[in-house]
């Protein structure tokens, strides 16, 4: 784990279905990321999932370097990356507002609220009913 220090950091919160990221942004030299730990390509492995992870960075032209301090629970490892992109842009905000018009343009502002819906009883899943016999 890094050492704490008091910098100031740049702090959100993103969500997709049940995974949420827990975001904070620290002013650094180069943009690094640490997520639950360990590094980003080490946590996401698939470079889709990287890239979807680093969008708000590399579309929406922040001008200063951060280092990406995530907490990611719940969900899916696609869910967990579109949950970190959510959450980066919102951080992005926090720091400096004159992005907004960007990343809404992009999408990366909204919170994709798709999730499985539940069970009903007397239905075998869903929507799906038992099959039904006249006789």
């Amino acid at each position: 784990m890094t050492t704490k220090s008091s910098t100031k950091y740049f702090e959100a919160v993103g969500r997709r279905k049940t995974a949420i990221a827990r975001v904070r942004l620290h002013p650094a030299a180069k943009t690094s990321f640490e997520i639950n730990g360990k590094t980003l390509e080490s946590y996401f492995p698939v470079l889709e999932m990287q890239a979807n992870a680093t969008n708000p960075f590399t579309n929406g032209k922040a001008a200063e370097k951060f280092h990406v301090t995530v907490k990611l629970t719940g969900g899916g490892i696609s869910a967990q990356s579109e949950a970190l992109r959510h959450g980066i842009s919102r951080a992005l905000l926090v720091y400096d507002i004159q992005l907004r018009g960007k990343l809404k343009k992009l999408g990366y502002l909204k919170r994709d609220p798709r999730a499985k819906e539940r069970r009903k009883f007397g239905l075998k899943k869903a929507r799906k009913s038992p099959q039904w016999s006249k006789r």
